[in-house]
């Protein structure tokens, strides 16, 4: 064992740069970091930038540090699998690429599945059509205050989604149909990424959806990293929406939250009660509330929000603690679409004695799978585990043991 504990720490939809299958998706000069750096004029995320970010694409207005200052090793993964959905981008990235991908509907879900699923609810629907969250409820919402339908829609994503408002369909209820959609949908044949319950709130003109989202998802099609930790008899927490994502697979506790500062404060939480195994969290707000919502400026405000937090975090990591940084897909706020983009990904990995380490100042370089993250936890934390494509630790060779290192105040050697 090389750490006793370890965070995982994805920032939904922080792409770095379209990916050469890119216009197959629609996503021809995507790069969210950079592309949204550029819109809002230049971003302040000195921290990240010292964990290595912006050599990872160019930022704007950010500080490119000298690698022999940098405090992480950095640098940029590229997706083995197909599609960009969030499910995907997260199973990769705990050790499972897939070959073929999820389906998608974008001309609304089959007519025999829609009118099966009304008869096992034993009411009609509204849309079925890919939208944005956001918008539907406006555009269906005083519909469904009149009629009680509930409102069923898509995306570029492979996703079933039902919306409705929480006095018109108790949220109970609402899951309880978003659970027979799942079934049917899986009875039927389908393999749709999640299906997810929408319960939202307000009057005409003025709707916003609650925090009582719930998502039914996919199990994963292999053996992840988080089971094999959680077999080896290591606590794996997760926080927020990532026990949904991996459909509770692996997963040993759930911390329910919802949106950045919640998540970063269950983190640090749970943290401060952990002595061995993993931490994973997704900070959903780049995605969520600025990359589908097409605000490049929520989004840098958010980027730097984080950094603020990282600033007050890192200087209590030990030289038992691994932080790796990194995300699921790109969702770049600056293009026309409101959907994913087809993305590489950076990663950042840090301890508390990143020169006794042997972890500051190297770039990894562009590599081929997010499945270098789950090696790179099962290295660190003493698990034996086999991605299922060839994807080795990024961690380096184990060195001496060290002294403290400035910057990160009582940080002392990896070697455990």
């Amino acid at each position: 064992m090389r750490y006793r504990r370890a965070i995982l720490l994805v920032i939904d939809g922080l792409g770095v740069g379209a990916l050469p299958d890119a216009d197959l998706y629609g996503d021809e000069g995507a790069n969210t970091l950079g592309n949204l750096s550029r819109v809002v004029g230049g971003l302040a995320i000195p921290w990240l930038a010292r964990l290595g970010l912006t050599r990872c694409t160019h930022v704007w207005g950010a500080e490119v540090v000298a690698p022999d200052q940098i405090r992480a090793s950095w640098g940029v993964l590229v997706p083995r699998s197909p599609g960009k959905e969030t499910m995907i981008g997260h199973w990769e990235l705990a050790g499972v690429a897939i070959d073929r991908p999820l389906d998608t509907f974008p001309e609304g879900f089959p007519t025999a599945l829609v009118e099966e699923f009304q008869a096992a609810i034993g009411r009609r629907v509204l849309g079925n059509v890919p939208a944005s969250g956001t918008e539907i409820i406006t555009r269906l919402g005083d519909e469904h205050l009149r009629t009680g339908f509930p409102i069923l829609y898509t995306s570029a994503d492979s996703v079933f989604q039902l919306a409705a408002h929480e006095k018109v369909v108790p949220p109970d209820e609402l899951y309880s149909w978003c659970e027979k959609g799942r079934a049917l949908l899986d009875r039927s044949g389908y393999r749709v990424g999640r299906v997810i319950a929408r319960p939202f709130a307000g009057e005409r003109g003025k709707f916003w959806r609650t925090s009582g989202r719930h998502d039914w998802a996919l199990p994963p099609p292999g053996r992840t990293v988080l089971e094999a930790l959680l077999d080896a008899g290591l606590p794996v927490v997760a926080i927020g929406k990532v026990r949904d994502i991996y459909d509770g697979r692996g997963i040993g506790r759930h911390i329910p939250a919802s949106g950045n500062p919640a998540i970063l404060s269950a983190l640090e939480q749970e943290w401060g009660q952990l002595h061995r195994g993993l931490v994973v969290a997704n900070l959903v707000d780049f995605d969520m509330l600025y990359g589908h919502r097409n605000d490049p400026g929520g989004y840098a405000r958010a980027l730097e929000e984080l950094d603020s937090w990282l600033g007050r975090f890192l200087p209590g990591l030990s030289g038992h603690d691994l932080l790796i940084v990194t995300a699921d897909h790109g969702c770049d706020p600056t293009t026309p679409s409101t959907d994913h983009s087809r993305e590489a990904v950076p990663v950042l990995i840090t301890d508390g004695a990143p020169g006794a380490s042997g972890l500051a100042g190297r770039d990894v370089g562009r590599r081929d799978s997010f499945a270098h993250v789950a090696a790179t936890l099962a290295a660190a934390l003493g698990v034996d585990y086999e991605t299922t494509v060839r994807a080795p630790s990024l961690l380096p060779p184990l060195q001496p043991t060290g002294g403290t290192e400035p910057g990160f105040p009582g940080a002392h050697s990896a070697v455990v």
